[in-house]
């Protein structure tokens, strides 16, 4: 039985980790897209194209929804390794294995590799992503408008600068 939950626990952590590794390649890749390019590219009918650009249109909203995607499930990883290796471990020996293992994992299999192909692949698979990406975006609406609302509200009493400002004095 416990063989059973622990291969549970490792292919949910693996799928965890692959949603991880979507977000983070996604970011890259979108936000590394040229302007020259997408401006070059502006009269396409390519269905990809058009998401891609629809989701580029708000900048600031891409990266919260992108932010909250990966956060949350980040977090199902750090949250899971820690049920599964108290199961295993005394509870603190637990909790430090968990953050040690879940971070080494995040780190290199959520985020550099895949943060590193975005950027090797900006364009390829910033099309490949559009849809899905465009998809995650309407599922986790309500959040992301609670998000997005707040963190203009801090950006502009803090004094930081909003993202599609940034973008266009670039």
């Amino acid at each position: 039985m416990v063989l059973a939950s622990l291969g549970v626990a490792a292919a949910v952590i693996g799928v965890l980790v692959v949603l991880s590794a979507f977000f983070s390649s996604s970011e890259t890749a979108i936000f590394t897209l040229s302007e020259e390019w997408l401006a070059e590219s502006a009269s396409s009918t390519d269905r990809r194209l058009v998401t891609l650009r629809e989701l580029r249109s708000d900048p600031h909203r891409l990266l919260v929804t992108i932010l909250v995607g990966n956060n949350v499930v980040n977090v199902a990883i750090a949250s899971l390794t820690t049920l599964l290796a108290t199961e295993y471990l005394p509870a603190g020996i637990a909790v430090s294995v968990a953050t040690v293992v879940a971070s080494a994992i995040v780190l290199i299999f959520g985020e550099i590799v895949p943060k590193s192909y975005g950027l090797g692949h900006a364009t390829t698979w910033s099309l490949r992503i559009a849809g899905p990406l465009s998809v995650v975006e309407r599922l986790l609406y309500p959040l992301v408008v609670v998000f997005d609302a707040i963190t203009r509200a801090l950006n502009e009493f803090v004094g930081g600068e909003d993202i599609e400002q940034a973008r266009v004095e670039e």
